[in-house]
Parts: structure tokens; C-alpha cells; sequence
């Protein structure tokens, strides 16, 4: 098998022969684009990619990729992540869902895995809604909006990523925008390149259920303050902001946790000797 050279690697050589199934207009097709210019752009071949999903549209993702993948259960994208990344440290992996899947039935894993700070990556695409289901509210979805499983709206206060994943210990918060495949590609490329738990929020509209987030792309825009590596600081401009504001919000100094004994990393065929009956 030719292996192309980290030099020549392109988007192409990380998208499969399957054709993705997403509603005309999802923003989950530029997320794949973005997502595959920056995993050329690092240079690393497909062999040593791990891509990591739960359930619903955006977790559809590894079928689309030319890597290794496992299309896991609602919500378990990253126990599964963080457990492949301390077993395989030398493989590049990374988490992807959605606000349903990461932050509902997910929701508990995604703390714990930004506290444990897994040197991994966890993409979530970010619609507002349950759109494989049907349209039902999810945990980020506005109070008011009105549907009809919810009318009137739910009433309840949408729950808050990023000033969750940066009160929890997540080393690197970012959020992007699927209509800018350039500038989401070079968040992803800071992301995977920082050490520890990296969130990247990617606001994906989806023109099917929630039609009026076609708005989104006069909406968003470069955030006004850059990057801090201040908590408090990173803090206070999380919970004034609202939502829109696109860029790298927080990068951290915390130490990726690795296990005990993990310092000497032996080779897969040594780990393969292990269970040799």
C-alpha cells in the first residue's frame, strides 16, 4: 500500500468512499470538511487517527472519515476516547457528537472527562436541537422556542458548555462556526495540537428543524479579546457572552493526566504478548 508522506497528505486521503446522509444544508458537512484539513494539515497519517462517536446526526462521522473509527452509544463517545487515548497514547484520537449526545445522556462524562484532562479532543457540533429524532428541545436549545413537543418553549435556562468544560478543568475551549471552514479547520489544528481535554463547540445549523439559524452566518463573529490562560479571567468573558463570539477562548497550563506506569510505553506487539493465552 502506498502511504502518502506527511508532506503530501491531503483532505482526500482522510474522507472514506461513503457518501455522507445529512439533510441538504447541515452544517455537519463543512465540520467533516474543516475536520479533514486539519488532520492533513498536522501531518499524520490516517493510520494513526482515532475517531470516537456517540449517537445522532453528527456522530455519523467516523463512517465518512478514512481512519479508524468506532460509532459507539448514546453518550459514550468520550469514555470511550479517554480509555482508547491512555491504552494508545501514541494515536491522535478524538471525540465528536452533538448537544443532545454530548450534553444530555453525556452530560456526565463530559465533566469528568474535562477534569481527568485526557490529552484528546472532543468536537461537538452544536444545533440546538434533537435533529435526529425529530426536533425536540436539547440542553442547549433556547428557552422560548416554540415547537411542537414543547409549545411556548421549555422554560429552562440552556445549559452552558464552555463555562461548564472551563469550571471542570477542560485545558483548551473553543468555539466555531461550520459556515467558516477555514477558521474552524485552524481551531481544530490548535485544538488537537494542545496538550490535555480540548473542547471545540461548533455552532452547525440545522436548516431542517431550526430553519431560522440560516441567520447564524450574520450573526457570529470574531471574538473581541484574545485567548487567555487566565481561568478567572476566561470566566468572566464566558458568562457575558452570547454565544456568537467565535475564536480560542481559554488555553490552559495542566499537565495532560497520563496513568501510573505509563511513562515506558511498550509496543503493540508487547501489549499483544499480554494476552497471549
Amino acid at each position: 500500500m502506498n502511504v502518502p508522506s506527511p508532506a503530501m497528505l491531503s483532505a482526500k486521503n482522510f474522507k472514506s468512499d461513503t457518501k455522507p446522509i445529512w439533510c441538504p444544508g447541515c452544517g455537519d458537512y463543512a465540520v467533516l470538511t474543516s475536520l479533514t484539513r486539519a488532520l492533513a494539515s498536522l501531518g499524520r497519517p490516517p493510520e494513526e487517527v482515532a475517531m470516537i462517536s456517540g449517537i445522532g446526526c453528527s456522530s455519523r462521522i467516523p463512517a465518512y472519515m478514512n481512519c479508524y473509527g468506532f460509532h459507539g452509544v448514546h453518550g459514550r463517545a468520550l469514555p470511550l476516547a479517554t480509555g482508547l487515548k491512555v491504552a494508545r497514547p501514541d494515536l491522535t484520537v478524538i471525540a465528536a457528537g452533538g448537544d443532545g449526545d454530548g450534553y444530555s445522556i453525556g452530560g456526565n462524562h463530559f465533566m469528568h472527562a474535562c477534569r481527568r484532562n485526557v490529552d484528546l479532543t472532543y468536537i461537538v457540533m452544536d444545533n440546538h436541537v434533537y435533529g435526529m429524532t425529530k426536533g425536540q428541545s436539547s440542553p442547549t436549545t433556547e428557552p422560548d422556542w416554540d415547537n411542537a413537543l414543547t409549545p411556548g418553549g421549555t422554560g429552562v435556562r440552556p445549559f452552558q458548555p464552555l463555562v461548564v468544560a472551563l469550571a471542570s478543568g477542560a485545558n483548551f475551549v473553543a468555539r466555531a462556526f461550520s459556515g467558516d471552514i477555514v477558521g474552524t479547520a485552524d481551531i481544530m489544528t490548535q485544538a488537537i495540537k494542545s496538550p490535555g481535554f480540548s473542547l471545540v463547540e461548533v455552532l452547525s445549523p440545522c436548516v431542517t428543524f431550526r430553519p431560522e439559524q440560516r441567520e447564524w452566518k450574520d450573526l457570529v463573529r470574531p471574538s473581541p479579546v484574545p485567548a487567555t490562560d487566565d481561568p478567572a479571567r476566561a470566566a468572566r468573558r464566558l458568562m457575558t457572552d452570547d454565544g456568537f463570539n467565535i475564536g480560542v477562548l481559554y488555553t490552559g497550563q495542566r499537565q495532560p493526566y497520563r496513568p501510573k506506569g505509563s511513562e515506558t510505553e511498550k509496543s503493540l506487539d508487547a501489549l499483544c504478548q499480554e494476552f497471549v493465552i
